[in-house]
């Protein structure tokens, strides 16, 4: 039979270890959305990450700006009357490069959180589905408009050192700005999207290239093959399947952009409002399948 130790009532102690409750304040939900949306945007160029995370993002965002200050060199040692280049087209040549981008950023943004099962843990704080998804999406947008944005910014400057003309060179920067925006928005809500339904990254990679650049090649075969059988008037809507044409063809109709459809012909403004009307709404279903998916996650 164990026997009790007379004193082990009285040694009975509840030690007060520091811990209280907060009382500090509470900054909510826009301070956490604007928070998830600098962590997402640093995250895009490796920020904060790893250095091996920096080197994709890093290499495409020189790639995207070397043309451009070749071009600049060239314009200035020439003294050119013109850029080689307008700056609506410039995205157009360098399609396959923001599509590489987008491909190994938007898994990056979206798929970890969605294959170690996190999103329900921003759900526990303030942080509601439509905030995780507006930082995201306008994260991954941002990103590429400065991926997009830096080098016309290098053609401006490059073309006001030639001494080129003032007007004419910031009337076509303001709108080379307004295309890549456009196309920011596009390129990010698809690629997002994608990299959403396929929480493993090496398949979301996969499949964002597939419908960023076998789409354009797809639609430019059909353009070209149109062209040859004297179909003019079929190109302009085969450019409505392919995010890159979409984005040639609007800035086309409403920006004073060139064509880069076979033999020049872009749509006309009738067709053109067509190109904005599908743009603007795949960039709101975009946003709005987001939203779908991530109210089930939630759950």
């Amino acid at each position: 039979m164990a026997l009790e130790h007379p004193g082990a009532a009285t040694q009975t102690r509840i030690h007060d270890i520091g811990y209280r409750n907060y009382d500090g304040p509470r900054l909510g939900r826009t301070y956490a959305t604007r928070s998830l949306y600098s962590q997402s945007l640093r995250g895009a160029y490796g920020l904060g990450r790893s250095v091996k995370s920096k080197v994709l993002p890093m290499l495409l965002f020189v790639v995207m700006c070397v043309p451009a200050a070749i071009m600049v060199a060239v314009a200035v040692a020439t003294k050119a009357n013109d850029l080689p280049v307008d700056y609506t087209r410039y995205a157009i040549i360098m399609q396959a490069v923001i599509s590489l981008y987008v491909a190994s950023q938007a898994p990056q943004s979206v798929s970890r959180d969605l294959r170690f099962k996190t999103v329900p843990l921003y759900f526990s704080r303030p942080i509601e589905t439509a905030d995780y998804v507006r930082a995201k999406f306008a994260a991954l947008a941002s990103a590429l408009f400065a991926l997009t944005a830096a080098p016309l910014l290098v053609l401006y400057v490059g073309a006001l050192l030639a001494e080129l003309d003032f007007a004419d060179q910031t009337k076509g920067f303001a709108q080379g700005l307004v295309s890549v925006a456009l196309l920011s928005l596009l390129f990010a809500g698809i690629g997002l999207v994608i990299a959403a339904v396929t929480p493993r990254r090496g398949f979301g990679i996969a499949a964002v290239i597939a419908v960023l650049t076998i789409s354009y090649g797809a639609v430019s075969t059909l353009q070209a093959i149109a062209d040859a059988q004297g179909s003019t008037d079929a190109i302009a809507w085969i450019g409505l399947f392919s995010p890159v044409t979409l984005i040639d063809g609007l800035q086309t109709a409403f920006l004073g952009a060139s064509s880069a459809f076979p033999g020049g012909i872009g749509p006309s403004q009738g067709e053109g409002v067509v190109y904005v009307l599908l743009t603007l709404g795949l960039i709101a279903a975009a946003y709005g399948l987001l939203l779908r998916r991530y109210k089930k996650v939630g759950l």
